[in-house]
């Protein structure tokens, strides 16, 4: 469709791509998945195409996450990732749009220049870099203008961000590469070790989904999957209980957790008094396991709970950052 231009925010994530369209909300959310050919590099397939592709192409295609951890670690696939998706949530305009791409907060000016470059070169008029603590927040429905103290915990794919914010920006920010990615990988790890059994991402992802947890559950749930004995080569069937996986997970949930209490140890007092009145906030695919939210409260003393559309939260952010940023031109027009 020609027309004008039109303002956009993307929460560019390590595990989905999120895209606001100012005036619509959220008109697209894909994996951060590209299907590529291996000799020329030519992409075939971008989100959720490419991800039904996943461990099952012939040698010549690769699926690749062209994010890894929050920054860009294939520069090409991810300009072209953008730019698919920019054409699919608005398709062609006369004007280019002007684009809110989301970062991790610990990213390097050197990384947030990447995310600006690929944005632009997928078809951006104007880039601004927005942290993803503070989208989050704005997603969760916390008013950041205020001098109160906030506490965001947003577990993403690639990495937990943590952060303190008050008058619209983070007092105290901590950047974790540990996050839902690395949830799936510890029980793969745990299934090689345990079972002798190989298991894909998506299989990971589904058990994850399904059984995750970690605090222990009222009602233990168990799941029926597939995967290949790494002994005799052949196809294998196991039930697995939410039980081992809350054990598979131990270690970098623990590591989520001791983020949180070294943020909350160098808050400044005030703002750690009005965190232990408002409590703590989760946003993130990864708050969803079972327990987190259970879990940080029993560790910190201090009330969690899990924001509502918790894995839109910072590209609603975004979206409204977005809005607000670009509403005094609409005045103008």
């Amino acid at each position: 469709m020609f027309g004008m231009g039109a303002d956009i925010g993307i929460d560019l994530g390590t595990a989905y791509v999120l895209v606001y369209v100012k005036g619509k909300g959220i008109v697209l959310r894909e994996p951060s998945i590209v299907a590529v050919k291996e000799k020329t590099k030519q992409v075939i397939a971008v989100g959720e195409e490419a991800r039904a592709m996943l461990g099952r192409t012939p040698a010549n295609i690769k699926t690749i996450r062209p994010l890894k951890q929050g920054v860009i670690s294939d520069y090409d696939a991810t300009e072209q990732m953008l730019k698919y998706f920019i054409h699919k949530a608005i398709g062609h305009r006369l004007i280019k749009p002007r684009i809110g791409v989301c970062v991790p907060s610990g990213v390097t000016e050197v990384e947030r220049r990447a995310v600006e470059d690929a944005t632009k070169l997928a078809g951006a008029r104007f880039v601004d870099i927005i942290e993803e603590p503070i989208a989050a927040a704005i997603g969760a429905g916390i008013d950041i203008s205020r001098p109160c103290g906030s506490m965001i915990v947003d577990i993403g794919g690639g990495t937990t961000d943590i952060a303190v914010i008050s008058l619209g920006g983070a007092v105290v920010k901590k950047s974790l590469k540990i996050a839902g990615d690395n949830f799936d990988e510890t029980i793969v790890k745990y299934m090689r070790k345990k079972y002798s059994m190989l298991i894909g991402e998506r299989t990971a992802e589904e058990i994850k989904i399904n059984v995750g947890s970690v605090y222990k559950r009222e009602v233990p749930a168990e799941i029926n999957i597939r995967g290949r004995n790494l002994v005799s080569g052949l196809p294998k069937n196991i039930i697995v209980s939410s039980e081992e996986i809350r054990e598979a997970l131990e270690e970098p949930v623990t590591s989520i957790v001791e983020g949180v209490k070294a943020v909350l140890e160098v808050t400044p007092p005030e703002l750690a008094a009005d965190i232990a009145d408002r409590g703590i906030v989760l946003t993130g695919g990864g708050s969803l396991i079972y327990g987190l939210d259970k879990l940080i409260t029993a560790e910190t003393g201090i009330n969690t709970v899990i924001a509502e559309d918790t894995m839109s939260c910072v590209a609603i952010g975004t979206g409204a950052w977005v809005e607000y940023r670009y509403a005094n031109d609409a005045k103008k027009l």
